[in-house]
């Protein structure tokens, strides 16, 4: 996973304090200190014991704060459960973090829902300084703060970087759409939707970035059709290497036996041949076939390829108890999201409900 994982950064603080948790004893200060705020001792000694054992705390402190910003008696004793290393920073440390997230938060009250959901993330001070001209940057950039919060909780990760680097990321990006042909009037809402959709493209280097443009534009695909790949997989292209591309390209060409052209197009109609590895490909292509469709109808309609074997298996019983035949039929029905396929479903169910009008059927009218 490109995120970085709770433990992780658990694991960064943790390293920070002692590690030899068999020769040290609990803080029993810290302990009643957290008992008074009804935290449940057993579930930190089960997962994080490591925090009971510093000799310096602040629960008095840190819960003060959590209350002032308005969390109730049960919230504190949540946050605290979930992120016990929170009662390791200073006050200073948590009040400097509750006004950096204030820039962003359109009140306390969402500053503090938003804690109760991801304590970790905002208990980590480390990179303070990072966090704030990263959030600067990005508010400079154009981002709006709903979506800022949204980065903040959900890949935090991308604050921890030098905002320097983040901004060669965006530059490269840029001037990348440029040269394969976007206009500048666009850029700007180009650059804001890619970073939308996947923040986790800053985690990338300018030279991954580079290489993999190249790695398509040596493939064949024009810069429009690059521009066109990159909107569509939303930037998750960067997280690919050219190696696993290649790979997934060649087994889609054997197993639809095609040109490097017609290859081409396919990839364009379904860019997940080109972003899924090939044990994915070849698990989701056998799932098929063993539904009885046929690889001519996988190469008519390659986005079934982008559902999971579960989900397939599931529409397909689900269409087959309306006496549908996904073997003879268009595997059109199959495709989309959850809501896509409903509306399919529906359609295919309403026509089956529907009687049967015979137009010069005799109207039988009574005298």
């Amino acid at each position: 996973s490109i995120s970085s994982p709770p433990a992780f950064r658990s694991f960064l603080i943790h390293s920070t304090y002692t590690t030899d948790t068999k020769s040290r004893e609990e803080n029993k200060k810290t302990i009643e200190s957290l008992y008074r705020f009804s935290v449940d001792i057993k579930k930190i000694r089960r997962l994080k014991e490591w925090v009971l054992l510093q000799d310096t705390a602040y629960v008095k402190e840190i819960a003060g704060i959590l209350k002032e910003m308005g969390a109730d008696e049960t919230a504190v004793a949540n946050i605290l459960e979930r992120c016990p290393e929170a009662i390791l920073h200073t006050p200073a440390e948590i009040n400097s973090q509750r006004a950096l997230w204030q820039l962003v938060c359109q009140n306390e009250k969402q500053l503090i829902k938003l804690i109760e959901q991801f304590p970790e993330s905002f208990f980590t001070t480390e990179y303070h300084e990072n966090q704030k001209a990263n959030i600067l940057f990005f508010q400079e950039l154009g981002l709006k703060n709903n979506i800022i919060t949204r980065f903040l909780t959900s890949a935090p990760n991308i604050f921890y970087n030098p905002v320097e680097k983040n901004k060669n990321v965006i530059e490269t990006l840029q001037r990348n759409y440029l040269s394969l042909g976007g206009s500048h009037e666009n850029m700007k809402t180009w650059i804001l939707k890619l970073l939308s959709q996947n923040p986790f493209i800053l985690l990338n280097t300018s030279t991954a970035i580079q290489e993999n443009l190249e790695f398509l534009q040596k493939n064949g695909f024009t810069d429009p059709e690059v521009l066109q790949l990159l909107s569509k997989l939303k930037g998750f292209i960067f997280q690919l290497t050219s190696t696993t591309m290649q790979e997934s390209m060649l087994f889609s060409k054997n197993v639809f036996q095609c040109s490097d052209q017609e290859l081409k197009q396919l990839v364009l109609k379904c860019p997940a041949l080109l972003y899924y590895s090939v044990p994915v490909l070849e698990e989701r292509l056998e799932g098929l076939l063993k539904e009885g469709i046929s690889v001519a109808q996988i190469r008519e309609t390659p986005m079934v390829l982008e559902l999971t074997t579960q989900i397939v298996q599931y529409r397909i019983k689900k269409l087959a108890a309306l006496g549908y035949d996904i073997k003879s039929g268009t595997l059109e029905s199959l495709n989309g999201t959850k809501k896509d396929f409903e509306v399919s479903y529906g359609k295919i169910q309403s026509k089956k409900e529907r009687p049967i009008f015979n137009p010069v059927a005799p109207i039988h009218i009574e005298d």
